[in-house]
């Protein structure tokens, strides 16, 4: 095993496995889908790092544990449509594609949308639709599974009206330092409930939906 197979397998081994994630199906994907190619090259010694790597324009990768976690909570099949809200590197966004059907993926900064094309192009991804615009409050369509890769002070609307019943969507709520992950899910009756996966804290969606504040 070379030193850049050690650093992959020590990453599922000693970060994704011990936080839970379980899953045969993502924990063969973290091997198959070679986060390295994802990374700016100026990181490419953090790469199976447990950390955020910066992205530049306010954007981070999110630690290896926390991609994994999500991939295993959304239980994604092959024909599911997704709706990826920040498309950051593309590595999030080559994931989902390996687990679904199609992947719409919408980034709100130039740069960042062509780091994702480049790196989804250069790694043979094609059943993935990169868009440019600001998806905070929503994109057109109806979804299998809604990923936000920013955190929302509260969650908006209307991306509940954009999930098909029995649909899925993974968001990161609240205002730092206190942040919850959560799993929300569209039953059949209509209902969207909410199951609390873990705490964490993320960098914000931009232009993301604000509440009424209250001021003194």
């Amino acid at each position: 095993m070379n030193n850049l197979e050690q650093a992959r397998f020590n990453m599922v081994e000693q970060q994704i496995r011990p936080w839970e994630v379980l899953d045969m199906q993502v924990l063969n994907l973290l091997s198959k889908v070679k986060r390295e190619h994802f990374v700016p090259s100026s990181k490419q010694d953090m790469a199976f790092v447990d950390t955020e790597i910066p992205l530049g324009h306010k954007a981070s990768m999110w630690p290896p544990r926390l991609e994994a976690r999500v991939l295993q909570a959304l239980q994604l099949g092959r024909n599911d449509r997704v709706l990826e809200v920040g498309s950051g590197s593309g590595y999030l966004t080559a994931l989902l594609s390996h687990l679904a059907m199609h992947v719409t993926s919408v980034e709100i900064v130039p740069e960042l949308h062509a780091f994702a094309e480049k790196n989804l192009t250069a790694n043979l991804i094609n059943n993935v639709t990169l868009a440019l615009g600001d998806a905070a409050q929503g994109w057109a369509g109806s979804y299998d599974a809604i990923v936000l890769t920013g955190s929302v002070p509260v969650l908006p609307k209307i991306f509940e009206s954009s999930l098909k019943p029995g649909g899925r969507l993974f968001a990161v709520v609240g205002d730092a330092p206190v942040m919850s992950a959560n799993l929300f899910t569209h039953t059949i009756s209509g209902v969207l409930e909410s199951v609390t996966l873990f705490e964490t804290c993320i960098a914000p969606l931009q232009n993301a939906l604000q509440p009424k504040r209250f001021v003194f």
